[in-house]
């Protein structure tokens, strides 16, 4: 039986499953990738591919309804999120067709000593794989297909397996913008077969979003074979409150950082870290807050919070939650699960040899820690594998960027939340991945700069 499939997590409803590609199929993908680069690619300019993804932009928001449906049935996302989502994706391939033509120019070096002049040319790699999680089925896929394919770089992306038919759609939506057969070319893709594709020699490069254990084990391959890896993996993100002049808005910032996409966000806030006189007031406020979103369906109006996107998935969280109150965390707020519907929790009294000190909660569970100082709020924050992203709230602006400035992640917001951007590169650090998605840095990931003198 394929791994592929589409199980919705509200229902437990196996809806269809989709076949795993065959070795011989994906031996096929693999050369029309690779022929639409050394044709489609080498023969078109910046401007025309530019147009092509300016038109994925428009077939996403003219198909929003659909699309949206598809990945709550997948992974359960709240329908009013799916559609946010949908526009995002669209935002991103938008910011790519209008900014292509700055991302590629040409960039002169002022030469120190000789006459004549050099230049930075940027051009396409090859075949990229990228492997996408499902969490965030179409957002994903836009940071990572819109700046390769304005570069000219041709994609072979395996989905997660719980994500087939919005993975379907997809590509349909690369065919249906004129793109050429090849240049985008989803695969139903083993892993046995993404080693294949990674050793491949005309697959030049590897982008994972997903969990610690897949990208060591991507990383490692594409090690092996000399392969470029941008890795985008988890996050334990610090929400660090040192001063407010207005908390029932800090504390709508901090839920809203919490909850989003049912808690399952790599760059959500999971750890609060409250100084000492605002911790009991934070505390109950965000409490009560929090615990006002109940699970509830995922396609119904006003729901904020639905299932989580799987039984093995609310089974781990389980599994934490109940190791973390066995090893002495307090259990502030928490209803009993229902199947894969996972009530909002807060947690206090998280000691450093408790387990989950140091894990991610992928669901909506929140920590909350008192600090007595800037000094050790900053090390708490920091006292964690994971390096992705984090949040500062403060009156303070010089406080503001001094915490910044500590805190060890590869993205800091300073008094607001959900603020992501197309073109506001995204990434971590530590155990959070490397490399940059988004903005002109995502857009230089899979390029050759290649360096031209002229005498």
């Amino acid at each position: 039986m394929s791994a592929y499939a589409v199980i919705n997590p509200a229902t437990g409803e196996t809806v269809k499953s989709y076949p795993t590609i065959t070795d011989a199929d994906l031996a096929a993908a693999i050369d029309s990738a690779d022929a639409a680069h050394r044709g489609w690619s080498r023969s078109s300019t910046v401007a025309e591919r530019a147009a092509l993804v300016r038109r994925v932009a428009e077939l996403h928001l003219e198909r929003r309804d659909t699309l949206a449906e598809i990945i709550v049935r997948e992974m359960g996302k709240p329908l009013e999120q799916a559609l946010g989502e949908v526009d995002f994706a669209a935002y991103i391939f938008e910011y790519y067709a209008d900014n292509a033509e700055s991302l590629m120019a040409d960039e002169p070096i002022t030469l120190l000593a000789g006459e004549g002049s050099a230049l930075i040319r940027r051009r396409s790699l090859g075949v990229l794989l990228g492997i996408m999680p499902w969490n965030f089925p179409y957002y994903q896929v836009a940071r990572f297909a819109a700046p390769n394919l304005i570069v000219g770089n041709t994609i072979l992306l395996k989905h997660a397996e719980q994500c087939p038919e919005s993975a379907a759609a997809i590509e349909q939506i690369f065919l249906d913008a004129g793109f050429p057969v090849g240049a985008y070319v989803n695969v139903y893709a083993s892993h046995e077969q993404i080693a294949t594709i990674i050793a491949d020699p005309r697959v030049q490069g590897v982008s994972l979003t997903g969990s610690e254990r897949a990208g060591a084990a991507v990383a490692e391959i594409a090690g092996r074979h000399l392969k470029k890896v941008v890795l985008e993996l988890g996050g334990s993100d610090p929400f660090i409150l040192l001063s407010t002049d207005d908390l029932d808005a800090t504390v709508e910032a901090a839920v809203l950082a919490r909850i989003d996409n049912n808690g399952q966000a790599c760059n959500a806030a999971k750890r609060f870290i409250v100084i000492d006189e605002l911790y009991d007031e934070f505390l109950t406020k965000f409490t009560a807050a929090f615990t006002a979103s109940a699970p509830g369906d995922p396609m119904a109006e006003g729901t904020n919070l639905g299932p989580l996107s799987s039984a093995k998935a609310a089974d781990g969280l389980q599994d934490q939650l109940d190791r973390a109150v066995a090893q002495g965390a307090t259990l502030v707020a928490g209803a009993p699960r229902n199947g894969t519907y996972f009530p909002a929790t807060v947690l206090t009294d998280i000691t450093p040899g408790n387990d989950v000190y140091h894990e991610e909660f992928f669901g909506p569970v929140a920590s909350v820690y008192r600090v007595a100082t800037e000094a050790e709020a900053i090390e708490l924050a920091n006292d964690t594998p994971f390096g992705l992203g984090s949040f500062v709230f403060t009156t303070d602006p010089e406080q503001a960027l001094r915490v910044a400035d500590g805190i060890e992640a590869g993205m800091v917001f300073i008094n607001v939340v959900a603020a992501d951007g197309a073109e506001l590169p995204f990434g971590g650090v530590k155990r959070s991945g490397s490399g940059r998605e988004l903005g002109r840095f995502g857009a230089d990931e899979f390029v050759n700069k290649k360096m031209i003198r002229i005498g």
